[in-house]
């Protein structure tokens, strides 16, 4: 991403899109501002798009345990509520879910990546499902102190840690090639989740070998433990090797680091995602509620003179519901260099005529620039 003069002042730079993470899977009802019951659950997304968040991150609870839901149902149902709840809202599903079969013949015809291949037929369709490119080790624990689990089921429980600290996101070609596959058949666009800028590069591979043709939505993954740390250096290297007319970049981490990395986000033109899923702490190290922190953002925002997204900029910056149908579309939009041509050498450019114009001359006979010179002026 190349940053030109007026890229950092605030009125040149797209409207903030703020997502809302409220449903915290990792947590336990009591650990957070968790909501339960459908109606609870419901009316989370109405409170944070209602604060200013205009894209969700879906996962569902089963109101009968508390417990985070692995019924194809239950999530069926639930985006059929948001639909009519908050019809605006860009609707996100994580991508982590695996659906549990019902009966025995749905256990011996389903394979392991089937349960998570479902995500895709989803019915009503949500706008995105949340997909990986590269396993990781995803270790959230390893930026997590004491103060950060105070009060939650994790505080003083090594078991419960160990088993957070030891997770896993399997992401390996025999999964994304096929999950890509069947969103687009379905419709569903996907929202990128790199770890690191090799899982970019993964992304744009891709792109260029035809496996993916469309806009490039992406949150970057600053967990730590297998992903991006709370390094800014390795933020902006990142962010470096993003295309140019990638739609929209989140920058994503946990607990108060989130807070720091936000403002970071907001001042570099890029987005922000908040939610107790990922922090459940305050600046002032008192709990924050998922809407506590929507409006802090939206403070933010204001005071630094961006403007917050309308649900309508937001699907339209994000580019949903768009497509391309040919590899060099996609890299055009995308602002990446085309593929290289047999035979083609050197670093690759689009292609012009190679002629000047004619060149202006100053009062002074000395050659301006082109930029110097007024348009003419029609009568």
């Amino acid at each position: 991403m190349y940053y030109t003069d007026d890229s950092i002042l605030p009125e040149n730079m797209a409207p903030l899109i703020i997502t809302a993470a409220p449903y915290g899977p990792q947590w336990l009802p009591g650990d957070a501002d968790i909501p339960v019951t459908w109606d609870e659950q419901v009316q989370a997304a109405v409170d944070c798009y209602n604060a200013g968040a205009t894209m969700l991150h879906v996962h569902v609870r089963d109101p009968a345990t508390g417990h985070g839901s692995v019924d194809f149902d239950q999530y069926n149902y639930f985006i059929g509520r948001l639909r009519a709840a908050v019809p605006k809202m860009i609707l996100q599903v994580g991508g982590s879910i695996s659906f549990s079969p019902k009966t025995a013949d749905g256990k011996a015809k389903w394979l392991d990546y089937d349960t998570r291949h479902m995500l895709t037929e989803l019915d009503p369709k949500p706008d995105c499902v949340t997909v990986a490119t590269g396993t990781s080790q995803w270790d959230i624990m390893s930026m997590l102190g004491p103060n950060d689990i105070k009060g939650t089921h994790l505080d003083n429980n090594p078991k419960v840690q160990a088993a957070w600290a030891g997770m896993w996101v399997d992401a390996g070609p025999a999964f994304y090639l096929e999950h890509l596959k069947r969103l687009r058949a379905h419709r569903i666009q996907p929202y990128f989740v790199p770890a690191h800028v090799h899982q970019m590069e993964l992304i744009e591979r891709l792109i260029r070998a035809g496996v993916y043709l469309g806009p490039l939505n992406m949150a970057v993954a600053g967990y730590g433990g297998g992903t991006l740390g709370r390094n800014p250096f390795h933020w902006m290297e990142f962010l470096r090797q993003v295309p140019q007319g990638a739609s929209s970049v989140t920058f994503w981490s946990s607990m108060r680091g989130l807070i720091s990395l936000s403002a970071m986000s907001l001042v570099l033109g890029q987005h922000i995602r908040v939610g107790n899923e990922d922090n459940l702490w305050g600046a002032d190290g008192k709990r924050a509620s998922t809407v506590k922190q929507i409006e802090g953002a939206v403070r933010m925002c204001r005071e630094f003179g961006r403007k917050v997204a309308t649900a309508e900029e937001a699907r339209t910056q994000m580019k949903i519901g768009v497509w391309y149908d040919s590899v060099e579309e996609t890299l055009h939009s995308l602002g990446l260099p085309a593929n290289r041509a047999d035979g083609q050498k050197g670093f690759l450019v689009y292609e012009t005529d190679g002629r000047k114009g004619l060149a202006k001359t100053g009062g002074d006979s000395h050659p301006m620039a082109y930029c110097m010179v007024p348009p003419p002026v029609k009568v």
